[in-house]
């Protein structure tokens, strides 16, 4: 039987159940989520940048999505709060629409 230790989505024990195979799950305590979600977080981001088409860079950007969502939840906050600070950093220092690649700056 492998083993996967990681986490994985919420409806996923029902669908491998359909299947009839054996599992084992439990529920992680806040500090053992956190780090997880953090893993799944860079697995994830390792995922999108190996997409090979835009469908499947699309996929990865919605599970990122999903966990960023979970994340900010677990730190207190509401994706609505999350948005309000991204557009606020996006108001004072802007956003990463204009493709500005910073070579070098003079150091006095």
């Amino acid at each position: 039987m492998p083993i996967y230790n990681k986490l994985i989505r919420d409806a996923i024990p029902e669908v491998i159940e359909k299947t009839g195979k054996v599992f084992s799950t439990r529920i992680l305590l806040n500090e053992e989520y956190i780090v997880e979600l953090k893993k799944k977080l860079r697995e994830e981001l390792m995922e999108y940048e190996e997409a090979k088409t835009n469908e499947e860079a699309i996929e990865e950007l919605a599970d990122i999505l999903e966990l960023i969502h979970a994340a900010t939840k677990i730190h207190g906050s509401s994706f609505e709060e999350l948005e309000n600070v991204r557009k606020a950093k996006a108001e004072k220092r802007g956003g990463f629409e204009k493709r500005i690649f910073l070579i070098e700056v003079e150091d006095d």
